[in-house]
């Protein structure tokens, strides 16, 4: 900015060491009359006499310029002071004797105007300041002109009163300060006593924590023993069982055969009984064998590529028979072409024989229906029934061991089928869900990868 941009408010000149007392105390009632507030008045004053004692040192004084101009980089008015040396300023720099000088002021530096090297230095004045209008300025250039300027004695007492003020305001700091340490200390007394009982609540939770997982982990032990120890005994006692049930089926087959002695009307119906308690013990011995199995993990997949379609076929011709009655129908759907998948061929296919199976008993007219759909890379094959459904409270327990659905409809059977058959497509890699209504039939859809597990 140019040092002529506006007329001159006041201007002086600096050579003894009077002058800087004028300088200081002229600097202040042109502060306050362009509306800075007392502190930046002081501060304008102060740096004022500092500036001027070392011009006055350095460059034998200076004329001293007051000015009210625009501060372009913030859309302010600024109070700004040019002090043009006597003498050049070396190598045209000037450094401040007291660095603080420059945190006084807004502005401090050296600046070139029409040749001439001077210090300028600015402050801005407080946005609530009074707009003052061309007239008005012209008011305080005359009233600076006709006031008088006072003695070193008279800006000697305005300093101590200034230096008063200021220790005041110092002192008044120190109280507050004083008083936001000791407001501070309570407050961190009560973060770390609030601190501390958290340590120990946490401390405490994490040593219950701790001991929680202890007795979980033994708990588990002890449940993982128990199962393999149910899983040896089924195992042991089906393979026990399984030979002298087949004695007797063998023994009832012999008395029931023609080439031996005729037996009585009431002698081959109690025969067909025993051989029909023991075929049904055989099938309970069969599925406690295969559980047993299945839960130890001795079931290794024997993963090939499987075609659903002879699958199925299978399926249509070994279970049509067991429909319960004329008002069943199996249905078994051909599954869409290509229809083959990553599997163990034996293990699905007592998987769906045991679905489809479950559902003849179950469903007393309608259908029972055997499909397949593929959906990106897994196989939905579902069984569905028109039997009398499941309630959806019910539809977690059916996949329990030993757990048959009540109701009048209920018919024999050991409630193993469905546990196994869900174990057999984990094995696979796929699910088996559940979807039935009372009185709408069930659902049940096994869920496979495409490629395998």
């Amino acid at each position: 900015m140019d040092v002529s941009d506006s007329a001159p408010l006041l201007q002086l000149a600096l050579r003894v060491e009077h002058d800087i007392f004028l300088v200081r105390q002229r600097g202040r009632e042109v502060a306050a009359v362009v509306g800075l507030e007392h502190q930046d008045q002081v501060r304008m004053a102060t740096a004022l006499s500092e500036v001027a004692r070392d011009l006055l040192r350095t460059s034998g004084g200076a004329d001293v310029t007051f000015r009210l101009t625009d501060d372009a980089d913030v859309g302010r008015r600024q109070l700004r002071v040019d002090l043009a040396p006597v003498t050049p300023l070396p190598d045209g720099r000037y450094e401040p004797e007291s660095a603080a000088v420059a945190r006084l002021v807004d502005k401090l530096g050296v600046v070139t105007g029409k040749g001439d090297t001077v210090v300028m230095m600015s402050r801005r004045v407080p946005v609530a300041a009074p707009t003052l209008t061309p007239e008005r300025l012209a008011e305080i250039r005359a009233e600076l002109a006709r006031s008088a300027p006072g003695s070193a004695v008279d800006e000697l007492a305005a300093q101590n009163q200034q230096l008063i003020a200021a220790l005041d305001e110092v002192r008044s700091q120190r109280d507050e300060l004083a008083v936001l340490n000791d407001e501070l200390q309570e407050t961190n007394r009560g973060v770390m006593a609030l601190y501390n009982q958290l340590t120990e609540e946490l401390e405490e939770t994490n040593r219950g924590v701790v001991a929680l997982y202890a007795e979980l982990d033994e708990k588990s032990a002890q449940l993982r023993a128990a199962s393999e120890s149910k899983s040896r005994f089924l195992a042991n006692v089906s393979h026990e069982l399984r030979a002298p049930v087949t004695a007797i089926m063998g023994l009832g087959r012999l008395l029931a055969d023609s080439a031996s002695d005729p037996l009585t009307a009431e002698q081959a119906r109690q025969v067909g009984l025993i051989r029909s308690s023991a075929a049904d013990l055989l099938a309970l011995v069969n599925e406690l064998l295969d559980l047993a199995k299945a839960e130890s993990g001795r079931i290794e997949p024997d993963w090939t590529e499987v075609d659903l379609r002879p699958v199925f076929g299978q399926l249509r011709g070994t279970l049509r028979a067991l429909a319960t009655g004329p008002d069943v129908a199996l249905v078994v759907e051909e599954p869409p072409t290509p229809a083959t998948l990553r599997t163990d061929e034996v293990l699905l296919g007592q998987v769906l024989r045991n679905l489809l199976h479950n559902g003849l008993k179950f469903t007393q007219r309608g259908e029972v229906r055997l499909r397949a759909r593929r959906e990106g890379d897994r196989w939905l094959l579902s069984v569905s029934d028109t039997g009398p459904g499941i309630p959806e409270e019910l539809h977690g327990r059916i996949f329990e061991e030993f757990y048959q659905v009540p109701g009048a409809t209920r018919v024999g059977g050991t409630g193993l089928g469905l546990p196994y058959a869900r174990r057999l497509v984990t094995l696979l890699g796929g699910t088996l869900e559940l979807a039935s209504e009372p009185g709408r039939g069930s659902t049940f859809t096994v869920t496979l990868p495409v490629g395998g597990a």
